[in-house]
């Protein structure tokens, strides 16, 4: 039986109304709003019978106190008053009373209003079960989209979205960007599925480390991604990114892969290296760089990177004097020893081919000068550099080769180019800059020098 709760202060109406419903519903009648309330605190009525005028708590202070203190149950109520005036009415609906029953009620008119509430009550609490089954098999649906099906960690997209609703509401962290070393050999020596477990086992272990507030995800193949929320020191995080990496060591042993598996870590601080998901991934792919580049197994933050190209912006050069400090004698004959810069590699190499050739090749040295208002702006600077970077990439051929030198001089150098093709070659660089960064809060200059073989050859 559906129970229902009648409230009135007169216990002659409370006895007509529960000699009218007791056949059909189970009745409990009180005469306060104070005893309904104290009634609520273990009992949850089907529906709520309300008389309006009641001394020292009329029922509009009663249902509010009801939508206060039971907002989760949603019962319906029926208000009861001696006054059908259209402002009354009014006033009920709009506290969130369902309908009203004048004083004196009418049995029949009463149990009919009653049964139809009830039936409503029923419909949207079987149409709220549905919906709310069909969210969840919607959310089923899309975590499981939203993950990867070998490491159960997340997807990409699923993390961009993630990380950036975390960071807009004011989070801070870091992003380490982390692939395994020499993973291939794995693969190679043992089989697809050692490779596989050692995936497993790789997200295990960011598992193990992940704290509430980080997402942890795999992007593909052997390459992860981890959002540290809320720990901003360097040396928590240089701690956290060593433990990473001396527990797989340890497992790849305790697995006996022989095969130098280890792991890099390239770290970007956020905001510091950037304020959403993609400017922390592509400083914190670049950091990863310099790792495989320099050892692999160990980890490095962008930031320190940054701070030595600023250590190089702070002393300018131009292009001829930059040209003789990269270059270096090089006499061996046979493989090239490649040291801690690799532009310096790629020039020395650049530069024997030329000794040997016809070809002509050209370097130009492109100088960023700033506003003062767009200087003291590090974020909007590093936006500049990346935009620079993009419109060389597009206007440059495969063979040629740029890298960053500080953060206001990119160095290019032009394969097979004469001294009428490399000018050609920095206006059109300039001009497509200039189509993703028109303001006018910037100049960029730039210098040519030609590649010149050593006398004697």
């Amino acid at each position: 039986m559906k129970h229902i709760l009648v409230v009135d202060d007169n216990k002659t109406n409370l006895a007509a109304a529960k000699a009218a419903l007791a056949d059909i519903y189970k009745v409990t009648p009180v005469l306060s709003g104070v005893q309904a309330l104290k009634f609520m605190e273990n009992n949850t009525p089907d529906l709520i019978l309300l008389d309006i005028n009641m001394p020292e708590m009329d029922g509009f202070e009663v249902l509010s106190m009801i939508q206060e203190k039971h907002s989760d149950k949603s019962i319906p109520v029926i208000f009861l008053t001696a006054d059908n005036d259209a402002a009354t009415e009014n006033r009920c609906l709009e506290l969130g009373a369902l309908d009203f029953i004048a004083k004196p009620f009418v049995p029949n008119v009463m149990r009919a209003r009653i049964a139809r509430i009830l039936e409503l009550e029923d419909l949207r609490k079987s149409l709220a079960d549905r919906l709310e089954k069909k969210t969840q098999e919607v959310d089923e649906m899309k975590s499981k989209n939203s993950k990867d099906a070998l490491t159960g960690l997340w997807n990409r997209a699923y993390t961009e979205e993630k990380v950036n609703a975390m960071l807009r509401e004011g989070m801070k962290g870091a992003l380490f960007m982390m692939d395994m070393d020499n993973f291939k050999a794995i693969n190679d020596t043992y089989g697809h599925q050692a490779g596989d477990n050692a995936l497993r086992m790789f997200a295990d272990t960011l598992r193990d480390h992940a704290g509430e507030n980080d997402v942890v995800c795999r992007i593909g193949g052997d390459e992860f991604v981890m959002f540290v929320g809320g720990v901003t020191s360097k040396a928590e995080l240089g701690k956290l990114a060593g433990q990473i990496i001396s527990e797989m060591v340890v497992k790849i042993d305790e697995a006996k892969y022989e095969t130098n598996t280890s792991v890099s870590v390239g770290i970007a601080q956020i905001p510091e290296d950037g304020r959403d998901f993609a400017k922390a991934y592509n400083a914190g792919d670049k950091a990863l760089y310099l790792v495989k580049q320099n050892g692999k197994n160990s980890y490095h933050f962008f930031s320190e990177q940054k701070d030595e190209e600023n250590n190089r912006a702070n002393i300018l050069v131009d292009v001829k004097h930059l040209c003789e400090s990269v270059a270096r004698q090089d006499s061996t004959k046979g493989a090239y020893i490649v040291d801690y810069d690799n532009f310096h590699h790629l020039y020395n190499i650049i530069r024997r081919f030329v000794e040997r050739t016809q070809y002509e090749v050209s370097t130009v040295l492109f100088t960023t000068n700033y506003s003062e208002e767009l200087q003291s702006d590090g974020e909007a600077v590093e936006t500049v550099l990346q935009e620079l970077e993009g419109a060389i990439f597009k206007s440059l051929r495969q063979v040629d080769v740029f890298a960053r030198y500080s953060s206001r001089q990119l160095i290019v150098i032009l394969i097979n180019a004469n001294e009428e093709y490399a000018p050609m070659v920095a206006e059109r660089i300039i001009g497509a800059f200039r189509q993703m960064h028109p303001a006018e809060d910037l100049t960029i200059d730039y210098e040519i020098a030609r590649m010149e073989k050593k006398l004697g050859r």
